[in-house]
Parts: structure tokens; sequence; C-alpha cells
């Protein structure tokens, strides 16, 4: 390692993304709410009462709901309305990604089908090609799916395997290849694949009809066990030329564009379930009695319930914070080409949107079978279930190993070029206690990373730098989200009606900046080899001008007692 000196006086990057009218999920219209009922009363009346039976590969039903959803318009949010869509919003997607993630295994299906399975078509399919596919997609007449991962290929997709070869006639390609762990693969009618050409990746649109296209047997999950999961056989399998998806060679724009909307789907998807775990465990302690007392009344538990109310709200505001961003890209007047090329450029947003959310679930859903007792690793208990379900999300659409590294080499490809990001440093040390923690948080993370452009250390083959840069850019976003969005509330509302956001605000600040704190201790130990240096440098982290700190031990009884008193997720 080359030495670097450290001081923290130095400047840092300055952020460039006004919050002036920034959307927050109290913005949603009364049309909009309908659309979340709508969404909310399929999930209970239709969903529920089929997951038994779709846990054990009950194919028709999923069919069936498939139809129904596309009845009701919920698969066509993102589709044009000449294709049989609505022409709706990345918000509006999410809002219906969220409420269908109380919907077990069938949320998966139906994530991946709205998602990766639709979208391809919609921004990079010919009108000959959307016109054919959409309406279909739409209705849920047909069931999409999509094909990337490979046996050999896993957090490395675009290392694939599979080949397409032109044939004599150049009139086709012929496709071979085995794609795995392909969710509804059995009932999907038609795939998005992703072959390698001469000229390089390239995706093609492959019907479940075509000759030679074979589907391998039911994986046998830990979890989600309703969604088909299995492998894509393509065994000399003749795909017209006219099935080409997007330009030849050209198939990586198309699988990692489609990757980050999927991974923001997911992470909306995340926020759902978490609200349902949080609402089943509410109930339950308020019911469960121990030492003739409701559990819900004791402290600890009281923690665990303010705990996931505070990790929900700052999932939701950062994942609206990021699908408004987006939405900002898709309404311009630009041409489609150059607005996906301004999507690539919120990679980092939405992959630490990904992390964050999968991450929260996982403590949320892990919370839920605790506070249930025994109880609650049983499988006539729901959260027996959700706590299986949960695990998956922080393996696909990118490991979060994956996805942290995406975001670590973003931010020091922007600390390399000493570039400005979109993020306006609206926070700083004359604010409130929450600014200042938060313009703190990027003193130390720009230093960090300041640091690091200094020395030889390559932070891809050295992962644990990724790790903390990753993580403290997570916690920043999470802060700076929540900030927004309860400034906004409160502006509209008042304080004492949104005493509750301010209460959950200020716990999300304060607990991000001690974490951010350590791992820059840690991330700056690593850096600097001599001992002195090191000394210096830890003494002036240690003495910034910090807010006085809260009594958060009171904050969260406060929180637990609101959340309980209404049996949900308030804000």
């Amino acid at each position: 390692m080359g030495k670097a000196k450290i001081r923290l006086d130095e400047p840092f990057i300055s952020h460039h993304e006004s919050t002036a009218g920034r959307f927050t999920p109290e913005d949603f219209t009364e049309e909009d709410q309908l659309i979340s009922k709508t969404t909310e009363l399929f999930v209970r009346n239709e969903v529920m009462p089929l997951l038994e039976s779709i846990d054990q590969h009950d194919h028709g039903n999923v069919k069936k709901l498939f139809q129904e959803a596309g009845a009701l318009g919920l698969l066509g949010i993102e589709v044009p309305e000449q294709y049989g869509g609505l022409s709706l919003n990345k918000k509006l997607s999410g809002l219906v990604a969220e409420k269908m993630g109380a919907g077990g295994s069938f949320s998966v299906s139906f994530n991946i089908h709205a998602g990766v399975g639709t979208l391809p078509y919609v921004y990079y399919g010919t009108e000959e090609q959307k016109q054919k596919y959409l309406p279909k997609l739409a209705a849920g007449e047909w069931i999409g799916a999509y094909a990337l991962t490979e046996p050999s290929a896993g957090s490395d997709a675009l290392n694939a395997k599979t080949t397409a070869v032109l044939n004599e006639e150049g009139t086709a390609w012929i496709l071979n290849g085995e794609k795995q762990w392909i969710t509804n693969a059995q009932v999907a009618d038609v795939y998005v694949v992703f072959a390698k050409t001469a000229e390089g990746m390239t995706a093609f649109i492959v019907e479940r009809s075509f000759e030679g296209v074979s589907i391998g047997p039911e994986e046998k999950k830990m979890g989600i066990k309703g969604s088909s999961t299995a492998t894509l056989i393509l065994e000399e399998v003749t795909v017209p030329i006219g099935n080409v998806l997007g330009k030849v060679g050209k198939g990586h724009h198309v699988a990692l564009n489609i990757l980050n909307m999927a991974r923001l789907k997911l992470a909306f998807s995340n926020i759902g379930t978490s609200k349902q775990a949080l609402r089943l465990s509410v109930s339950y302690a308020k019911q469960r009695k121990q030492f003739n007392r409701p559990v819900i009344s004791f402290s600890m538990i009281q923690e665990k319930i303010a705990d996931m109310a505070i990790s929900i709200y700052g999932a939701e505001s950062a994942a609206y914070r990021t699908a408004d961003s987006l939405d900002n890209v898709f309404d311009c007047a630009d041409p489609l080409d150059d607005r996906l090329r301004e999507l690539a450029a919120y990679a980092s947003e939405c992959a630490i949107n990904k992390v964050n959310c999968s991450e929260v679930l996982g403590r949320i859903a892990d919370e839920a079978v605790q506070i249930h007792g025994g109880y609650g690793y049983m499988q006539e208990y729901e959260v027996e279930r959700l706590y299986r379900d949960a695990r998956i999300s922080r393996i696909f659409e990118g490991t979060n190993e994956i996805n942290r590294l995406t975001i670590a080499k973003l931010l020091m490809k922007e600390a390399q070029q000493n570039v400005s990001t979109r993020f306006e440093n609206q926070f700083n040390k004359e604010g409130n206690r929450n600014q200042q923690f938060i313009h703190l948080s990027h003193r130390l993370l720009n230093k960090s990373l300041n640091a690091l452009t200094r020395t030889n250390i390559n932070i891809q083959q050295e992962q644990e730098y990724s790790r903390l840069a990753a993580d403290m850019k997570k916690e920043i976003y999470v802060m700076e989200s929540v900030v927004i969005r309860t400034e906004k509330a409160i502006q509209r509302c008042g304080k004492e009606k949104e005493r509750l956001k301010e209460m959950m605000t200020n716990i999300i600040c304060e607990e991000g900046f001690r974490r951010i704190e350590e791992m820059a201790v840690t991330f700056l130990s690593g850096i600097e080899p001599d001992e002195a240096e090191r000394k210096l440098v830890l003494k002036e982290i240690r003495s910034l001008p910090l807010p006085l700190f809260s009594n958060l031990f009171t904050l969260k009884r406060k929180i637990a007692e609101r959340i309980a008193d209404h049996e949900k997720y308030i804000v």
C-alpha cells in the first residue's frame, strides 16, 4: 500500500441534485391510491387463498392469477396504452410491487413478469415486437421470463456460454446452451434470452413453442416454493432474425439497464413484505401474554417493533426518491436512446435500494420470527414462510456483494475524476442536528475516498474497502431521503401531526452517523500504514463537532406505542 496523508479539513465532493419538488409517498393522488387498493384487495382475496396450492406447484392457479391481474391492469402499469397498458410511471409501478410484496411466491412471479419479462420489449423492442408481445403480456394471456444466469455465470452474468450463430441463409439465429434458475420457467410463454454472438452478447426473444426449447424439472428451493424455478434448455433452437431484441452485440446494454430497474422493483416488493411482517408482529405481540402482560408491553419487544418501523420508513423514503429520479429521466422529451443512457447513471441508486431493502427485510423477517417465539418456527404461522421467502432477496437480481462493488466502483470513479455527483449537499454544519449528521457523514465518506485515491489499493481486489464505501454511501442516501421527506411533511401538515416521522428521522440520522463514523475509522485505519499518522487521523475523527446524542430508548418506546395503537405501519 502507498502511504497516504489523511486530513479531515480537505475540500470534499459537492453534491448536486435539487431537493425542490422532490416526490414523497405522501404525494400519491386518490387515483394512485385506488390502484394501490386494487392491488391490495387482489392479493388478499385472490392470491392469499391460493398460496398453499401455488407452493405445491399448481401452475394452473398461477396462470389464472396472471390473467386476473392482467384484467385489473396490474401487469401493464409501465406498458404504453397503445399496446394494452396504462402508460404509468416507476412510482406507481413501485407502489403496485410493494402491495404485491404480501403475496408470497406469486409476488416473485409477478415482479419478474412485469419487470424483466416485459420491460425489455417496452424499451428495446421494435414496433413489430411491441405489437406482437406487449398486449399479450399486459393482459396476462402470456407470461414472460428473463434468461440470463447460467451454471457457470452467476454473478459474472455477462460471461455466458450460450451461443447464437447466424444460419447460412442469414434468416435466423441458431441458439444452443442452458440458462439456470429461470423464474417462471415452467409457466412462461416467452423468454428474453441472452447469448454470445460473434459481435458480442445479444438479446433474443425465444418463444416456448420454438422447436428445441425444453424446460428442466422444478428446483427444490428453501423458500418462494410457488414461483417456478427451472433450467431453460436450448438445443439447436431456430430464432428468426426479427427476434433480436435491441442491437446485435449490444445485449449487455439491455441486460444491465433492465437489471437496474429490476433491482428497484425488488426493493419495493421487499418493502411490502417488511410491512406485512411488521403487521403480523404487532398483532401477535398485542395478543400474546407472558407474566400476565401482553408481550408488546415489554421494552425489548417495543424496541424491535420500533426498529422495524424505522427501517421501513428509511427504505420507503429512499426507494420512492429513486423512482422519482427515474421518472424524471423518462418524462423528458429526449430520444429514447438518450434516456436509456441517462438511466445507466442511476445504477448506483438502484443498487443502494436493492441492498438496503433486502437487508431491511432480512432483519425484519428475523425479528418477526423472534417476536413470535416458538410459534414463529411453526409452519402454521405465516412468519415461518415469510422468513424462508425473504432470504433469496439478498441473492437474486445480483448478490448484495456484487451490488456493493457497483456502488463503490461508481463512487471511486467520481472521486478519481474529482467530479460532482448528483446530490446537492444542502446539509451543513449550520443546519439542524440531522443536517449536521449528514454533513459530517459526507465529510467522512469523501475523506475516505480521497485517501483511497492516493494509494495503490485496488478495491476490486481488496473488496473490504468497497463494502465500507458502499455502506457509507447507502447510509447517507437513506439519511438524506428521510430528511427530505420529513421536512416536506412538516411544511405541509405541521410539526405536531408529523411527530412520528420526525422521531424516525432523528433516529435514522443519529444511528446512521454512528455507523458511518465506525466504518470511516476502519476504512482509514486500513489505508494509513504509519501508526503515528493513524493516531492523528483517528483523533481528528473522534473530535468532530457532533450534535448532542438523544435518548434513543425513550424515542423508540414512543414510536412503538404509536405503531401498536394502529397495528400497522403508519406515516
